[in-house]
């Protein structure tokens, strides 16, 4: 990916007491190690399961403008249709240049969006790096109403009391994904960004940290299903206690990095290519070739 060891930065990760996961979708890591689970969206309902939506959704917004594609895996689906909606009517997706949105896509608008110290004052704004248009998860959003920094942190979608924003940016440090060397609190491609944003909407609605950690690690599974496998494959190999893996472990750097995941790769025995989860583009859900000067995962 074009000049993207140039964005890298390093960052500590956050230490945390180990916590269990939760219990109510099966990783793919369980396939090779039994018992590791992860909570889901019905913990944001009370534990109603009538709230969890099935695998793959398509139905219209509530105000009628665009679709919303494959939702309710991460987030309950109402909830998700409510974001979708507030999106489209403040310009941040313009519906006409893309009427299929898929949860990773939401998540990604909603990150960029959403007015956040993150997006202010963090590393994305260091001249060092060229500006945040520089980066594939800003100048690769092309899909709102006007420029692009028209939006990028500019509504006000999750108010968060100075506790909840500290939270986010402790749990966003921990943060990596596969296809970038860079945490979720420096979002240079889509998957950071769109990370950043489920944190702001979790932690807006009194999410717990524990909450905070399950969801993350649901969402990075369902972006990079291959590579997630391999890491199962991995912690196999190796003879790692299932009871001593935790979300903050997965996500990590040692594991969720793009450097991270290399380095267990090429201990996997037959671990083939890699698909890369949901890609890097906008609607198409297929990996695309990163502009000149883009770091992160290109548009």
């Amino acid at each position: 990916m074009e000049n993207e060891t140039e964005h890298e930065i390093q960052e500590e990760p956050v230490q945390e007491v180990p916590k269990k996961f939760g219990d109510k979708y099966m990783l793919p890591i369980a396939i090779v190690i039994a018992g590791v689970m992860v909570a889901g969206a019905m913990i944001y309902n009370n534990g109603n399961p009538s709230l969890q939506a099935q695998t793959t959704k398509n139905r219209t917004s509530q105000n009628g403008q665009a679709t919303l594609v494959d939702g309710g895996n991460i987030l309950p689906l109402e909830a998700e249709e409510k974001m979708l909606a507030t999106l489209v009517a403040n310009g941040s997706i313009d519906p006409s240049k893309l009427s299929q949105v898929t949860e990773l896509n939401l998540l990604w608008a909603y990150g960029l969006a959403n007015k956040n110290q993150v997006l202010e004052s963090g590393p994305i704004m260091d001249p060092r790096y060229g500006g945040p248009t520089n980066m594939a998860s800003v100048g690769g959003w092309t899909v709102t109403t006007g420029s692009v920094m028209d939006h990028y942190s500019k509504h006000t979608l999750a108010t968060l009391t100075p506790d909840q924003q500290s939270l986010v940016e402790k749990i966003a440090k921990g943060i990596y994904r596969p296809c970038c060397n860079n945490s979720t609190h420096f979002p240079d491609c889509n998957h950071g960004m769109a990370m950043l944003g489920l944190l702001e909407y979790l932690a807006s609605i009194g999410a717990t940290e524990d909450q905070m950690w399950n969801t993350a690690i649901t969402a990075n599974m369902s972006w990079f299903p291959d590579q997630y496998q391999t890491i199962a494959q991995y912690l196999k190999i190796k003879g790692i206690d299932s009871k001593t893996v935790t979300p903050q472990m997965l996500l990590g750097a040692e594991y969720s990095s793009g450097s991270g995941f290399a380095r267990i790769s090429a201990q996997v025995p037959q671990s083939g290519q890699q698909r890369g989860g949901s890609g890097c583009g906008v609607g198409t859900g297929e990996t695309v070739a990163p502009q000149r000067q883009q770091g992160g995962c290109g548009i």
